[in-house]
């Protein structure tokens, strides 16, 4: 299983749609800040870089409105990986997979 923690600063005043964009995902607003957060995993044959590609070159990502990218003022991404042993990852609820339309 591959982890990324994302990092992503918006404008004041756009949590309203950054919120409605990624309404699916597990996010969590950073208190006192103008700042998103979320982890994302993956556990698939072709590897987490490729999984994001497909995703971001999907229909689904691209016919949403507005495009979350316009909000974001500055990205960060970071690989992470468990501390755990292999199989209670694997047990977690707290991460889930992110599943690509392809």
């Amino acid at each position: 299983m591959e982890y990324q923690l994302r990092q992503y600063r918006i404008p004041r005043g756009s949590h309203g749609c950054v919120r409605r964009c990624v309404a699916a995902r597990r996010r969590w607003r950073v208190e006192g800040a103008d700042e998103f957060v979320w982890i994302i995993g993956y556990d698939g044959p072709e590897g987490f870089a490729a999984a994001d590609d497909n995703y971001y070159a999907s229909l689904e990502r691209k016919r949403m409105s507005p495009d979350p990218a316009a909000f974001i003022e500055a990205p960060s991404s970071k690989m992470m990986r468990s501390v755990l042993p292999s199989t209670s990852v694997g047990r977690s609820r707290s991460v889930r997979s992110r599943t690509r339309a392809r």
